[in-house]
């Protein structure tokens, strides 16, 4: 009976790993998505406007739509929602400091938005399989790898590799085999570069490898990311600039 158990075990865990190694996809919050898309990376953000409708009014004030239109690139595109929520944040700033508060995007000087946009755009197509492994908890061994921006300053770009892990009926751990789970991609900001792997500010990748004509799209979950990386330097960044008057 107990070799029978085993037996059974031992081939559940055998299929997980074939499904878990054989896949190709790897999506996390968005679900599947087609990899090939018949136009370039603005017009399948445009295509999904409700999801990047801020995020293409940005890459417009920024400067930046030939860029992603023509140029090519590898965009880790942040999502309507992550800029939101850095607007709410700097709105709850200017409101302690007795300043006016932003609702209209175009209040932020072009320059900001392209300083730290460009964070996100990388030249040349690298899809997940073409970047390394990274380990959160073992950065000696799996430390990702620096990348330069369009904007020039360098960023981590790693992959997770996840653990295999198979529970019983009571919810249980059974068995666990390191790095053989699903991967995910990351996008790093480094906030001290003399310190190039302590506190980083990891932001994982909802949907990877959506393959436009000029490039690749990855897109960062919204919900573990607010634009900027850093939310006080973009506050910082967007004072500093200087805050238009809305216009009617």
């Amino acid at each position: 009976m107990m070799m029978k158990n085993y037996k059974t075990l031992l081939f559940s865990i055998i299929g997980i790993l074939s499904v878990l190694t054989s896949c190709k996809k790897y999506y996390v919050e968005t679900g599947v998505h087609d990899a090939q898309y018949n136009g370039n990376i603005l017009q399948y953000m445009q295509a999904k406007k409700p999801f990047f409708d801020s995020t293409l009014t940005v890459i417009k004030l920024a400067g930046l739509e030939d860029v992603i239109s023509k140029e090519n690139i590898t965009f880790f595109a942040p999502p309507s929602g992550s800029i939101f929520k850095s607007i709410k944040r700097l709105n709850i700033e200017l409101r302690v400091t007795g300043k006016d508060t932003v609702s209209q995007l175009s209040q932020i000087k072009p320059e900001v938005w392209r300083n730290i946009l460009s964070q996100y755009i990388f030249k040349g197509a690298n899809r997940l399989k073409d970047y390394p492994q990274r380990d959160t908890l073992s950065y000696l061994a799996y430390p990702g790898q620096g990348y330069t921006s369009y904007g020039g300053r360098i960023m981590n770009v790693g992959v997770i590799f996840n653990d295999a892990v198979v529970y019983n009926s009571s919810g249980a751990e059974i068995s666990r085999v390191a790095y053989a789970g699903y991967r995910q991609l990351y996008l790093a900001y480094i906030p001290d570069m003399s310190n190039p792997q302590v506190a980083l500010v990891n932001i994982p990748v909802a949907t990877s490898d959506i393959q436009p004509a000029n490039g690749v799209l990855h897109v960062l979950n919204k919900v573990k990311h607010n634009f900027g990386f850093n939310t006080n330097v973009f506050i910082e960044q967007a004072i500093s600039a200087g805050i238009s008057p809305a216009t009617p």
